[in-house]
């Protein structure tokens, strides 16, 4: 007899957010047949000649199962609704199951996100008793949907960074020490992966913000044998930073200067309005060009302002300055103008059977092949990330097949 497909759990920081709900609508409208899987970066992927998923095991779009925390305590309609990133056929289509989803209370901290605030709270006195909640949760969560595999992905706003070298984030016994302590270096998105971690759940930080990305949390990850990921998905404007560069670099051409700019007016943009949330948005954006090029520009300025009428309609702008063959100057300037959400949403997804892929093969700690989808990608050791796009594909699709059963005499590896 045939096995039953897996059925995984996504347990999601942020559930009430334009990104979560949008990924929600479009697994419900592509389980529905209502749409393609345009976006879907693993969509229609073959390995020989089986689909992704049977060669590999990877989860179906259709098994996975949604729940999660939020500040906000609006069903999934009402958020989605309001965030305004579905057309209105898609949501009335999507709205028996976004209208049956309601967040659970969340374990926040305003100190750390000043701007984005709910009363959906978890009633929970102190770091510790935020950890036993959240763990409760998952397990009621995987008892609950009777689940194969879970894996906790934060996709909250963005928090201001703590020092990362305060004594309780440095070793797992400092970090268990800072919980009882009630110690402020921890934050809540450190919270939510120091309890999936601990209960054998994948992490994955979507988010610029410092969470599993400390030496107590990749240690205890790594003893625990559990696959952790992140951070910042990389989206819209650092995407095209990490495929214009290399071609720069590839062709002699010197970047003297490199100007980007962001205008949005989402729940992200008023979360990075506040000051300290947006100086851990921009170090994640600006690290990737120097580590590309070999070199520092000098002139590289990033920004991001929060526009209120743009909504979830982001537009980035670069311009960029160039010196060639003689010393000739030269300029390119990029206007994109996208879809934070959509663009965003995709991407969770497929971080998230790539997640749980790895923790069915076993394979806990720092998941560097899951580079391509981050702006600032964790490494075990701390060393700098390949960055390059292209490079971080090749990496990233060498683990995909690793564990392939091929097909055919002339298997690819992986096609479409």
């Amino acid at each position: 007899m045939p096995q039953s497909p897996r059925r995984v759990g996504t347990a999601i920081v942020g559930l009430g957010g334009a990104v979560a709900t949008t990924a929600v609508a479009g697994l419900e409208l592509l389980r529905l047949g209502a749409v393609g899987a345009d976006g879907l970066p693993l969509a229609g992927l073959t390995v020989g000649d089986l689909p992704v998923e049977e060669a590999t095991g990877l989860v179906g779009y259709d098994e996975l199962v949604v729940g999660g925390w939020d500040l906000d305590g609006a069903d999934l309609y009402k958020a989605a609704e309001q965030h305004g990133v579905l057309d209105h056929r898609q949501l009335q289509q999507a709205e028996p199951l976004l209208s049956s989803i309601t967040p659970w209370p969340a374990a926040g901290d305003a100190d750390f996100c000043r701007n984005v605030t709910g009363g959906n709270v978890v009633l929970a006195e102190g770091r510790r008793a935020q950890v036993d909640a959240v763990r409760a949760d998952l397990r009621r969560f995987r008892s609950e949907q009777q689940l194969d595999g879970l894996v906790l992905l934060n996709l909250a706003s963005t928090e201001r960074w703590p020092d990362p070298a305060a004594a309780c984030l440095q070793t797992p016994e400092a970090f268990e020490a800072g919980l009882d302590a009630d110690d402020r270096a921890i934050t809540p998105s450190m919270v939510y992966a120091y309890a999936a971690i601990s209960e054998g759940v994948g992490y994955a930080n979507f988010t610029p913000s410092l969470s599993a990305d400390v030496p107590a949390l990749v240690q205890l990850a790594e003893q625990r044998g559990v696959p952790i990921a992140g951070k910042d998905g990389k989206t819209g404007q650092t995407m095209m930073k990490t495929v214009l560069a290399p071609a720069f670099r590839s062709r002699a051409l010197t970047v003297e200067g490199w100007y980007s700019t962001n205008i949005l007016g989402n729940r992200d943009g008023l979360a990075l309005d506040d000051p300290a949330s947006l100086e851990s948005k921009l170090q994640t954006k600006a690290k990737v060009l120097d580590s590309i090029l070999g070199y520092p520009v000098e002139d590289h300025v990033v920004r991001i302002d929060y526009y209120r009428p743009r909504g979830d309609q982001k537009e980035a702008w670069d311009a960029i300055d160039l010196v060639g063959f003689l010393g000739q100057r030269m300029q390119i300037k990029v206007d994109f103008q996208c879809r934070d959400s959509i663009l965003a949403a995709p991407l969770a997804v497929e971080i998230v059977r790539l997640v749980d892929l790895a923790q069915q093969r076993g394979e806990g700690g720092v998941q560097r092949h899951l580079g391509w989808f981050f702006k600032a990608p964790i490494t075990a050791d701390g060393s700098t990330p390949e960055h390059a796009m292209h490079r971080q594909e090749s990496e990233l699709m060498d683990w995909l097949t690793s564990g392939a059963v091929l097909t055919g005499s002339d298997a690819d590896p992986a096609s479409r």
